[in-house]
């Protein structure tokens, strides 16, 4: 009789949980990780499906298993094995993991964030996780969060370019922008030629007006990839505000090229050619950003500029209009159409429209508010205490002051509150019962107030009706009038106070100023040339140390009341569109201003003389925009008026 042999107990190849069943199971499980590295994903299936057959409790063939579902998009079966496997070891960090991927994959992102965050509890240090959970947090707005999940892989591998990109990405999104500038620049360190990070980092610096870093960052970008449209043209923008406009042109006019169907990369070109002077070059850029989106109303506020700079004036109103028809509220079309209706002289309803500037941010009124009424000639003024008070520049104020006697006239208190610069100077202007410094001294109790450059629309000021007197400054005190006079010496030719430049911050100064060399043609004049310009440029301050033919006192001047006193000493004034232009016409002093083609609005068209100040003679530009014409209209008749004088 045959008896069977017998296996040795534990022993069986085909039982689960034997040893050779694990080892079976464990080579399989082996296999199928590197037919899924391999990408053979069918097979790599079947062997975890094997290797579960022979053990069902294998954590790792239930891990591979749902990486194979998460490699063949079956993320719900993905996350239903990465499951199994957990709940067979809670404290295996790479299952947590699988499962927030498959979580993330099949779009369960809070839950991701969990399994992500339960993963690193497990294992602190694992950069991937980190990197996955700070993406993730970021997708869902979790900003806060995500900086530091960025905060904490950067700890652990602080030269990891994408991870403070990301965490540059979310502090800006907080509005955390200069430290956003500062995680794109780390980027950059990192991977020099990142163009993402250099225009991110380019985009940050520009938001916050810090447009030389910005352009730095820009071309850093444009040196890795040249054509991109968008970025040259926020880099000639950014040129464009630094004043930069030769350097600004080439850049616009390259993204206008590369994205010709674009309207505001259009329209940004325009305002460059429109700041460079060539108007007829930004109308017609102008009319195509009009043509690629004509409801837009900007573009048609910056085409009425230009055509008004070209004195194309009926078409300017015209494309002003426009621009209010599209948008009533656009506060710098009803600005722009009012300064060029004033200086066509359509005061009427250039006045009311004017008052539109106080809410242009490019404008700088000084605004301030008050518990009292504002007065527009509303209401009677008899008794009442009333404050004046200055809100555009120097020049501004000293042309505005006037109209304090007017409002005395009416019976009112007037309270004066000017630039502290201005105090001394205006203090004893009539009708002015107190004048202050703004910002130091104290506003007394009053019943209205006004602002100075709106005094003239609630006087309903028209040409004829322009209070215009000789002279409304009170002269110096007489011990500074003969300072002055010893200072100056003999009085034995002309006396003739310069003053060819003004503040370098004006929005218009590129066209009203000029090198002191643009007077050379004056200079060999039988006239005794006084410098009046308050801090030359560099290189006019070189020249005019050079110059003996004329005399530099302005160290000496402290105030507005000392270059009164100065200019009261003089016989001329000859002077480019400035505050010392307002102060000698105040003065009364013959004062000759040079003018551009399109000047300030208060100066007006087509005449040489002022309804504002009657010693004031005009030369202005003709449509050459050029001042060597100017210049040389007032060297003849510089020869006139030197004949014409007396020696004292």
């Amino acid at each position: 009789m045959k008896h069977k042999p017998r296996r040795p107990v534990g022993k069986s190849p085909g039982k689960p949980g034997s040893s050779h069943s694990q080892t079976t199971a464990d080579a399989l499980c082996a296999a199928a990780v590197r037919l899924l590295r391999a990408g053979d994903l069918v097979q790599a299936e079947d062997s975890c499906r094997r290797a579960l057959s022979l053990d069902a409790g294998s954590v790792d063939a239930l891990r591979a298993m749902g990486q194979v579902c998460l490699a063949l998009k079956r993320f719900d079966d993905a996350i239903e094995w990465f499951a199994r496997a957990i709940r067979l070891d809670i404290s295996a960090p790479e299952s947590l993991i699988g499962l927030a991927e498959a979580l993330r994959s099949a779009g369960r992102l809070d839950d991701a964030i969990k399994a992500y965050d339960r993963a690193l509890q497990l294992r602190p240090d694992a950069q991937d996780c980190w990197d996955a959970l700070g993406e993730l947090l970021q997708r869902t707005g979790r900003h806060a969060e995500a900086a530091l999940a960025c905060d904490r892989l950067l700890q652990l591998a602080p030269d990891r370019a994408t991870t403070w990109f990301r965490l540059g990405g979310g502090l800006e999104a907080q509005d955390r922008r200069d430290e956003a500038a500062l995680a794109f620049d780390q980027v950059l360190k990192a991977t020099p030629d990142h163009v993402d990070a250099a225009n991110k980092a380019g985009a940050v610096h520009f938001d916050a007006g810090r447009y030389d870093e910005a352009i730095a960052r820009f071309d850093r970008s444009l040196a890795v990839r040249p054509d991109q449209a968008g970025v040259l043209c926020l880099k000639a923008i950014a040129l464009r505000r630094l004043r930069r406009y030769q350097d600004a042109q080439p850049c616009g006019q390259r993204a206008h090229v590369l994205a010709p169907h674009d309207p505001d990369i259009a329209n940004s070109y325009g305002c460059i050619l429109q700041n460079l002077g060539r108007h007829d070059e930004a109308v017609a850029v102008f009319d195509k950003a009009i043509a690629l989106r004509p409801q837009t109303a900007e573009f048609y506020n910056h085409r009425g500029t230009s055509l008004a700079e070209l004195h194309r004036f009926d078409e300017a109103f015209a494309s002003f209009d426009r621009a209010v028809a599209l948008k009533p509220d656009l506060a710098d079309a009803h600005w722009n159409a009012a300064l060029f209706r004033l200086l066509t002289g359509d005061f009427a309803r250039g006045w009311a429209a004017r008052e539109w500037g106080r809410q242009c941010r490019a404008v700088g009124f000084v605004e301030r508010s008050f518990d009292v009424p504002l007065w527009l000639a509303d209401a009677p003024l008899a008794g009442k205490t009333i404050l004046l008070h200055s809100d555009e520049g120097l020049g501004d104020t000293i042309q505005f002051a006037r109209y304090a006697t007017l409002v005395a006239a009416q019976g009112a208190r007037v309270v004066l509150e000017v630039d502290a610069v201005l105090q001394p100077l205006l203090s004893g202007l009539n009708g002015v019962a107190q004048c202050l410094a703004r910002g130091i001294d104290a506003v007394p109790a009053i019943d209205y107030h006004c602002p100075l450059s709106s005094l003239p629309l609630a006087f309903a000021t028209g040409l004829d009706t322009i209070p215009a007197v000789p002279r409304y400054l009170p002269p110096a005190p007489a011990e500074r009038l003969a300072a002055w006079e010893q200072r100056l010496g003999r009085h034995d030719k002309l006396r003739v106070g310069l003053v060819w430049s003004g503040n370098p911050a004006h929005l218009n100064d590129h066209n009203r100023s000029m090198p002191l060399a643009t007077l050379e043609p004056l200079l060999d004049r039988d006239v005794r040339f006084i410098s009046l310009q308050k801090e030359p440029r560099p290189h006019d301050k070189v020249q005019l140390e050079r110059r003996s033919d004329i005399l530099d006192l302005t160290a000496e001047i402290r105030d507005f009341v000392d270059t009164s006193a100065l200019i009261d000493s003089l016989d001329l004034v000859i002077t480019v569109d400035t505050s010392v232009a307002h102060l000698a016409g105040a003065l009364g002093k013959p004062t000759w201003i040079m003018l551009p083609y399109t000047p300030d609005y208060r100066w007006l068209l087509g005449r040489d003389d002022s309804p504002w100040y009657p010693n004031v003679r005009l030369f202005r530009q003709d449509a050459r925009r050029d001042y060597v014409d100017v210049v040389a209209r007032i060297a003849e008749a510089l020869v006139a008026q030197a004949a014409g004088f007396t020696p004292e």
